[in-house]
């Protein structure tokens, strides 16, 4: 049985995330937490989205404008005896990568926006007795993001516009409870992820005619808060169902850079109006003692307004597939693919009181792990 939970977390992490208008790129598992023993596993992944919409007033098409990424993770967990486990991963919770292809008659045709980040996470479990445990730690998060926009696409600029802020390191928090029933190969385990506020510096050109060379102020954005409830239970023999909950405070986010928003008078660069409840459920099955595979299942709701430009997906559709290889008593190599279907979307009002319409798009995700036993 074990070998089929490391498949699913595989599905559900390394197949490609596609997310909260393509900002999220890690689901904060901790399922690392319980695995057997001494243990480290490597993730890589990429995720391929075909994201295209047209302006509503001419009809212009935006061309694919949300290029393809690669992600990747690392995790060990050690037990320090029969109580006391402690683990460590290295994430990308956040990222995007914005392209409005050049050329077009698509308002926005040129624009480009990059957010990075990546995540140090070091989480301690204890075990209580009637099989419940607590677990909690301290989250580094570091982060950065620039963006670029022609002077044609916002009529109050002067020149094109160009936004780059500092690299920010900031720290939030993790606790946790779980139960689990070994016998059954059952666990419940409920997470709380809390926000991360980043003070950046942003240097920004181009936001007013009368001004030479750059302005430098600062700025906040969080990386909101969030909660994960993820579950799995054996139901047949060499079978199991799984399945997450995640919610996640999406109105805590936005990117708003203060000369594009005081002397341009364009609000939030990025913002979003609802939060989101993303939900996973799927069948894990061991063929023989080398073999097993799974297949989940994961749905986000469509929600209602509009989305900003620089992230025009709204909720999700998804498939998983993966297999697992159990190479020796100690490695194991697992594979997965994971199709999503992206949701429609209505985007902010670009110019003429009028925004995009995004629909019929989708995207590929594909992952490989590498877990040793020791």
């Amino acid at each position: 049985m074990k070998r089929i939970m490391t498949t699913a977390a595989v599905v559900a992490l390394s197949a490609g995330m596609a997310q909260a208008g393509g900002v999220e790129r890690s689901t904060q598992s901790v399922g690392i937490l319980f695995e057997k023993g001494n243990y480290a596993e490597v993730n890589i992944g990429g995720f391929n989205p075909d994201v295209s919409g047209t302006f509503a007033l001419n009809r212009s098409s935006s061309g694919d404008m949300a290029p393809g990424y690669g992600t990747y993770s690392l995790g060990y967990k050690q037990s320090l005896n029969d109580k006391i486990d402690v683990a460590i991963i290295l994430d990308q919770p956040i990222g995007a990568n914005i392209n409005y292809r050049a050329g077009t008659t698509y308002p926005l045709a040129g624009s480009t926006a990059e957010v990075n980040s990546n995540a140090i996470t070091g989480l301690v479990r204890y075990k209580l007795p009637q099989n419940f445990s607590v677990y909690g730690g301290l989250r580094i998060e570091q982060a950065k993001g620039k963006a670029y926009l022609p002077a044609v696409n916002v009529s109050a600029f002067g020149g094109d516009y160009l936004l780059k802020t500092s690299n920010e390191t900031d720290y939030g928090y993790v606790i946790g409870v779980a139960w689990e029933k070994p016998e059954i190969a059952a666990r419940v385990a409920l997470t709380y992820n809390s926000k991360i506020d980043h003070d950046f510096t942003a240097t920004e050109w181009g936001v007013d005619p009368t001004l030479l060379g750059a302005t430098t102020n600062g700025f906040k954005t969080t990386v909101p808060e969030s909660v994960n409830l993820e579950f799995q239970t054996g139901i047949a023999k060499d079978t199991l169902l799984m399945g997450s909950v995640r919610w996640v405070h999406w109105t805590q986010f936005d990117i708003t850079p203060p000369a594009y928003s005081e002397r341009a008078g364009q609000g939030a660069l990025v913002e979003y109006n609802n939060n989101s409840t993303s939900w996973s459920l799927g069948v894990g099955r061991r063929f023989n003692d080398q073999w097993s595979g799974a297949v989940m299942f994961g749905y986000e709701k469509t929600q209602p307004g509009t989305t900003g430009n620089l992230g025009p997906t709204d909720g999700y559709k998804s498939v998983s597939l993966a297999a697992s290889y159990q190479a020796t008593d100690n490695i194991k190599i697992t594979g997965g693919v994971r199709y999503v279907d992206i949701g429609d979307a209505k985007t902010n009002v670009i110019t003429a009181g009028t925004g995009g319409e995004f629909s019929g798009n989708s995207g590929w995700g594909a992952g490989v792990r590498l877990a040793i036993n020791f």
